[in-house]
């Protein structure tokens, strides 16, 4: 094997085995911002700045490596990656936009921890190498003749998914822009599960693997179930506590109906 081959088989390993380790540890120990945020992780930066450092891996490295592989000039290959980015685009710069011009004018009422930050960026690093290295080089689109097949179902589920995933983030940001403290979000999803922008990240992830079908694309879509479905969980239990009776029975808390 080459040494990408090895570096690409290795980095996929690590994506694929670090899915339940980090659902485990997140059922007891919550990442400590946003609604869980708590004194005691070390230094803080100032929120968007930290959203921008931590996702930018995902566009600046799949934009180098991308032009590398054999498919850089694929029709197929530039589809998907094109997705990919646009994702990003909104997480790594408009979010964080967002939320600058959201709470500037308040007081901030906390840094987000440079640790949390520090392993997220180390995960964009991990899989972006492995997203856009599959797309660009590994994968064999000749032999794919499902591809258009599958591409549009895939597609649907993702951008199903980004909607969802972008509208709650708004609705959460036009509270928090409010002041006031925390309140019951309400409309959309939220009329049926606690974490809708989880639960849209989710949806998208899973449609990106059905586009890609690739092992690749199933190890992004495992990893942020075992990231999100913990957190969804806390969150809800969250919600529950705060406001108790006011807060809306029939709310699951990532999974519509179920979970």
């Amino acid at each position: 094997m080459s040494s990408d081959q090895t570096l690409f088989h290795y980095s996929l390993l690590s994506l694929l085995l670090s899915g339940p380790p980090t659902a485990l540890s997140l059922l007891f120990l919550q990442a400590p911002y946003g609604k869980h945020r708590r004194p005691g992780w070390g230094p803080t930066i100032y929120p968007p700045l930290a959203w921008f450092l931590m996702e930018s891996p995902s566009l600046w490295l799949t934009l180098l490596l991308f032009p590398l592989g054999r498919h850089h000039s694929n029709p197929r290959a530039q589809t998907l990656i094109s997705l990919f980015l646009l994702h990003y685009l909104h997480r790594a710069i408009i979010y964080p936009l967002k939320i600058h011009f959201r709470t500037h004018e308040r007081k901030p009422t906390g840094g987000f921890p440079v640790t949390i930050a520090a392993m997220a960026f180390a995960f964009n690093l991990l899989n972006s190498y492995l997203q856009a290295r599959w797309v660009s080089h590994y994968a064999d689109f000749g032999s794919d003749g499902w591809f258009w097949w599958r591409f549009p179902g895939g597609l649907a589920v993702f951008a199903g998914g980004m909607a969802a995933n972008v509208t709650a983030d708004m609705v959460l940001l036009r509270l928090k822009g409010e002041g006031g403290g925390y309140r019951v979000p309400r409309g959309g999803w939220f009329e049926v599960v606690s974490c809708p922008n989880y639960f849209g990240e989710v949806v998208e992830w899973l449609g990106w693997a059905l586009m890609t079908w690739s092992w690749a694309g199933l190890g992004f879509f495992l990893f942020t179930c075992a990231n999100l479905v913990p957190r969804a969980r806390a969150n809800h239990k969250w919600y529950l506590e705060k406001f108790g009776e006011d807060y809306p029975k029939n709310r699951k808390a990532v999974i519509p109906f179920v979970y």
